[in-house]
């Protein structure tokens, strides 16, 4: 494929969901109609990202795919994008989740007056702008985006959420309007730090990280910690972190699959992108205290996790505990730790988008998301529950599934240079599978019990006599089936094969640790 095909395939990759989303929007009054439209948009979506993917030269320049055109020619701003080896494969990430969270919300009960076009093009428009986040290539239309992704969102939380949707809305609005507004000082202050060194501003990325890396440490931990607070606040790091419990706990089961698989992603993805290439002594200097909060977040989320009685929660906590150990490979500085917490980030979005959309199951059969309601439900639905362990076991990182060998890179590589972070880490493994298989007994085995299992149906219900429980609870429908076939595919698949991705992150990862000026410690001493 061409330079110039590869680069409207990005474009096609930006426009399609932004379109897509106003023919959704326009088709408020039939819902069926808006769902059919909206899956189809997003699957031409996930065959573009395919396009993509193929077009990618793992060997290549790092940013490929590259477009640019002026937008506010005064200050140097250009509508610039382009893609990395992160980018691409959370681009995948995101265009692969978009059509299952459809299918999951195809029987989804809106609140009263909401349409389904107003809720799916929400959904679609987020998609492009996410899309733009990980592929901007000028600061400033970056910052712009980080910002304005946060608009769909507050209404998906906000108007089709939950009983405490309004609350949940807000306290995620301000939290990342704040940090972007502290990263936003620093936005100016590279532009300012251009024009001095070169006589002109700029906001171009590739630019910058040129300016920028020779600036005194005073100078790159001030903007650095700017950066750093908009991206730990998305990721998010513990004590930053307490606007994922309530979104999560409150959005639309579908909309919180976005919010925990791909938008906390963009503050790590933040982190690889900004933080360390352009600010690499800050990076260095301040790792220590990253390591701290990492580490507490694995150890917090985790034993919080445990303590949960609410299965949405339940899940933010878990997330929690994973982007700890995403933090920790990325600033305990090798190649294979950075590496596994790429991967962990892919996984994490496959393992807990699937063990998220299966909860959603769960509770739309019981009405209920507290785990105390339900009991024994695999006598029930045995092929629910089968697919709920395989989740579980996936976000626990049991060998032979997607999230093992990420979370394997991590600790074998953090360890030689963060040993003791490297340790309090093994905890939240051993806690891990603690609180998983805690709640699938609680949910699944023994005998079926439970307020939302045990109550009738309307008029026409009976009870099972075999199991005192009502008829109409079912197994899974063929519907549901074909969303979480895809994500069983990967799970076991890139569990037994991760290569491909693994192919495309490695370059990224070892031009990113170029870029900070650090080595493997394996390599360093070999070289002494």
């Amino acid at each position: 494929m061409t330079s110039s095909s590869s680069s409207a395939v990005l474009v096609a990759l930006l426009l399609v969901p932004l379109v897509g989303a106003i023919v959704v929007a326009a088709l408020r009054g039939n819902d069926r109609l808006a769902k059919l439209v909206a899956l189809g948009i997003s699957i031409v979506e996930f065959a573009l990202a395919i396009v993509s993917w193929a077009a990618y030269d793992a060997g290549g320049a790092r940013l490929q795919q590259a477009f640019s055109m002026d937008w506010i020619p005064s200050f140097g701003v250009h509508l610039s994008f382009g893609v990395d080896g992160i980018a691409l494969v959370m681009i995948a990430v995101i265009a692969l989740l978009v059509p299952l969270v459809i299918g999951s919300s195809w029987l989804e009960k809106l609140p009263e007056g909401r349409s389904a076009g107003g809720f799916l093009g929400l959904i679609l428009v987020e998609q492009a702008l996410t899309i733009g986040v990980f592929a901007a290539t000028d600061v400033f239309v970056f910052y712009v985006l980080f910002e304005i992704m946060l608009i769909p969102m507050y209404f998906l939380i906000g108007s089709y959420g939950g009983a405490n949707r309004q609350y949940a809305a807000v306290k995620f609005f301000l939290y990342s309007f704040l940090g972007g507004m502290i990263m936003l000082a620093s936005v100016i202050a590279l532009y300012v730090q251009a024009g001095n060194a070169l006589g002109k501003g700029t906001f171009d990325w590739a630019t910058l990280v040129t300016v920028v890396h020779h600036a005194p440490l005073s100078t790159q931990i001030w903007l650095f910690l700017g950066f750093f607070a908009a991206f730990a606040i998305k990721a998010p790091l513990v004590p930053l972190h307490t606007w994922l419990p309530d979104a999560a706990a409150e959005a639309p089961i579908g909309v919180a699959v976005l919010i925990v698989g791909v938008l906390d992603k963009v503050g790590t993805f933040g982190f690889l992108r900004y933080c360390l290439p352009m600010f690499p002594d800050a990076s260095r200097k301040l790792a220590p205290l990253v390591l701290v909060l990492a580490a507490a977040g694995v150890l917090y989320g985790s034993l919080l996790a445990t303590g949960q009685r609410d299965m949405k929660r339940f899940i933010a906590y878990v997330s929690i505990a994973h982007f700890g150990f995403i933090a920790l490979g990325i600033f305990s500085f090798s190649s294979q730790a950075m590496t596994g917490s790429v991967s962990y980030m892919i996984n994490h979005s496959i393992s807990t988008g699937m063990l998220i959309i299966v909860i959603g199951m769960v509770i739309a059969r019981g009405g209920s998301t507290r785990i105390a309601d339900y009991g024994g439900m695999a006598k029930l639905t045995p092929l629910l529950a089968g697919l709920f362990l395989l989740a579980g076991l996936s976000s626990l990182s049991l060998p032979g599934t997607n999230s093992f060998i990420s979370e394997f890179l991590v600790l074998i590589g953090s360890y030689p240079n963060a040993p003791v972070y490297t340790i309090i880490a093994t905890v939240g493994m051993i806690l891990a599978a603690l609180y998983i298989l805690w709640l699938y007994q609680r949910v699944f085995t023994g005998p079926v019990r439970g307020d939302a299992l045990m109550q009738f149906d309307g008029p026409g219900a009976t009870i099972a006599p075999e199991t005192g429980a009502r008829r109409a609870i079912r197994d899974l429908t063929g519907r549901e089936i074909g969303v979480l076939v895809p994500l069983v595919v990967l799970v076991i698949g890139l569990g037994l094969y991760p290569k491909p991705v693994l192919d495309v992150v490695t370059p990224t990862v070892n031009a990113t640790m170029t870029s900070v000026g650090v080595g493997d410690p394996v390599t360093v001493q070999e070289g002494h």
